[in-house]
């Protein structure tokens, strides 16, 4: 890991309150471009509320982000993902009904040249079709056979599959990941890790937002731990145990000044 690098996604001050609700209290946050990024925090910290103001789906009342070295405000999780940085949240946001390519392409259709796909607006689907197998086939999702199958035949480990396949085919900046094993099995959540694993090792930096704490020791290289709307220190997992960040978490333990990272 490069941490002394200029990050990726960098985040000072964020601010936003609801009502009298203070969600992100001064929050600071560094995403670097070789690593993926754990952020634990317990139930109603802020955590959700971070990853919002990052995917452009929550605007901050003050403070700001910069991506790559330059100051940028998302207004709108469309105006993130233009950016680069996609979101795969906890309800995978899919259409069950739908076939696997043509929830790979939601938003992003592809329609046919000329005339046809101009003014009669038709769908190349040979075309999304052959990218989608292609993009499964990358991170080794051999078990879906038919691309054009519903997505509601599938497990919830293909599901999710599909879901990390689709962020890593357009996020060509950053992936953010929700709670990806929650609700999966040993088997379907050991392949889930895996792909995160695939996907780092394309060069693709990721944010990690999980409770489960074995999953985010084996994978993570760096731990945000998010406490009371603010960062409260970020952990080096070869250096701390499971239960230091369960007590960092939830207020316990203080961090230590020395093991801090800035």
């Amino acid at each position: 890991m490069t941490s002394k690098q200029n990050p990726i996604i960098k985040a000072t001050n964020l601010v936003k309150r609801y009502g009298r609700v203070t969600a992100l209290d001064h929050c600071n946050f560094e995403l670097y471009h070789d690593e993926i990024l754990a952020i634990i925090g317990d139930n109603g910290a802020g955590k959700s509320t971070l990853i919002k103001a990052i995917s452009g789906a929550v605007i901050p009342d003050s403070g700001e982000i910069e991506l790559d070295g330059k100051p940028i405000r998302f207004t709108s999780p469309l105006d993130a993902r233009q950016h680069g940085i996609e979101p795969v949240y906890q309800q995978l946001a899919m259409s069950p009904a739908l076939s696997i390519a043509d929830n790979v392409f939601m938003g992003r259709e592809l329609r046919k040249p000329g005339f046809l796909g101009k003014v009669l607006r038709m769908l190349d689907r040979p075309a999304m079709e052959a990218f989608a197998r292609e993009k499964l086939n990358e991170l080794g999702l051999t078990t879906i056979q038919n691309i054009r199958q519903p997505v509601e035949t599938l497990s919830g480990g293909q599901r999710q599959g599909v879901a990390v396949a689709r962020a890593a085919a357009f996020g060509s900046k950053v992936i953010i990941l929700d709670e990806p094993t929650a609700a999966l099995g040993v088997k379907e959540s050991r392949r889930v890790l895996e792909l995160i694993a695939e996907v780092k090792s394309r060069g693709i930096p990721i944010v990690l937002i999980s409770h489960n704490m074995p999953h985010v020791f084996e994978v993570a290289d760096r731990i945000h731990v998010h406490r009371l709307g603010r960062r409260l220190c970020v952990i080096d997992p070869k250096q701390h145990s499971m239960s230091d960040a369960v007590a960092l978490m939830t207020g316990a333990k203080e961090p230590e000044p020395a093991r801090e990272t800035a």
